[in-house]
C-alpha cells in the first residue's frame, strides 16, 4: 500500500518594513538639534535671570534696544522644536510630527532665499536700514551688558568705531559732550590698541573727542562700522555662500530622511 505524505507547502510573505537605517539616522540628526535647542534656551534664561528680567517682565517692554538674548531664544526654540519633532516622530513612526518637521524646514529654507534675494535687490535701503539699527543700538550701549559686549566685538574685530563713524557717540547719552560722566569720549572697543601693551586700557577712549579730529586717528578708529562691513564682505562672499550651501545640504538631507520614512510608514500601513 502506498504510503502517503501530507504535502505542505510555505509561504514567504513579503511585507513592507520601515527602514532602520532612515530611522535611527533621522534620531541621530535631530537629536544633535534637539540638545543644542536646549543648551541655547538655557542660557537665554539664565542671561535674563542675570540681568534681572525674569525678576521683572516689564523689562522686556521697556527696551528700546536690541537685546541679544532673544536671538539666543528665537534660534535655541526654533533648533528645539525641529530636533523634538524628528526625533519623536522618527521614533514614534508619527508622520505628522515627520510632516511638520519637513515642513518647517521648507519653510527656513524659502525664509533664507527669500532674505537673500531681497538683500541683493534693495542693497541701499538695507545698508541704510542696519545703519539705522546700529546706530539705535549705540545709543542704548550702557543699558545693556550683552549689547555692550556685542558692540565691543564688532568694533574690535573690524577695527571701527560707531555705525558711520565716531562721532556718532554724540547720541549716546553717557558719551555726549554735554555730559559730566564720560564727556566726549568713545568706548575703549574704538581705541587703536598698541601691540607692546599688555594690559587692555578701558579708559583710553575717554574725552578723546575733545583732541582737534585731525589728531583722532592717532588714538582711536575713523572708519564707521558699516563702511568696514562693506569692505569685509566682498572678500567673504566665497565663504558665505559655503556656509549657505553646507547648511541647505544638511537641511535637504532633513527633508528626504523625513519624506523617506514618511513613505515607509505609509507603506507599512496599508499591508494592514
Amino acid at each position: 500500500m502506498e504510503a502517503r505524505f501530507p504535502i505542505m507547502y510555505y509561504y514567504r510573505y513579503v511585507n513592507a518594513e520601515v527602514n532602520c537605517c532612515y530611522k535611527y539616522i533621522m534620531f541621530t540628526y535631530n537629536i544633535v538639534f534637539w540638545l543644542a535647542g536646549l543648551l541655547l534656551i538655557a542660557a537665554g534664561i539664565w542671561a535674563w535671570s542675570e540681568k534681572g528680567v525674569l525678576q521683572n517682565l516689564s523689562q522686556l517692554t521697556q527696551r528700546s534696544a536690541f537685546d541679544p538674548v532673544w536671538l539666543v531664544l528665537l534660534v535655541g526654540g526654533v533648533s528645539f522644536t525641529l530636533g523634538f519633532a524628528g526625533c519623536v516622530g522618527a521614533l514614534r513612526e508619527n508622520i505628522c510630527l515627520l510632516k511638520f518637521f519637513s515642513g518647517l524646514i521648507c519653510f527656513i529654507i524659502f525664509l533664507e532665499l527669500g532674505v537673500a534675494v531681497l538683500a541683493v535687490l534693495f542693497q541701499s535701503q538695507l545698508r541704510n536700514w542696519l545703519s539705522d539699527f546700529l546706530l539705535a543700538n549705540i545709543k542704548a550701549y550702557e543699558t545693556d551688558d550683552d549689547l555692550k559686549n556685542l558692540i565691543d566685538s564688532l568694533q574690535q574685530t573690524r577695527s571701527c568705531c560707531g555705525a558711520e563713524g565716531p562721532k556718532d557717540w554724540e547720541q549716546n547719552p553717557y558719551y555726549g559732550c554735554d555730559k559730566p560722566s564720560l564727556k566726549c569720549g568713545v568706548p575703549f572697543s574704538c581705541c587703536v590698541v598698541d601691540p607692546a601693551d599688555s594690559v587692555l586700557n578701558t579708559q583710553c577712549g575717554y574725552g578723546v573727542r575733545k583732541l582737534q579730529e585731525s589728531e583722532w586717528a592717532e588714538h582711536i578708529y575713523m572708519k564707521g562700522c558699516m563702511a568696514a562691513l562693506e569692505d569685509w564682505l566682498p572678500g567673504n562672499l566665497y565663504t558665505l555662500a559655503g556656509a549657505f550651501l553646507v547648511i541647505s545640504l544638511l537641511q535637504i538631507v532633513g527633508i528626504y530622511l523625513a519624506k523617506s520614512l514618511i513613505s515607509d510608514i505609509q507603506k507599512v500601513r496599508l499591508t494592514y
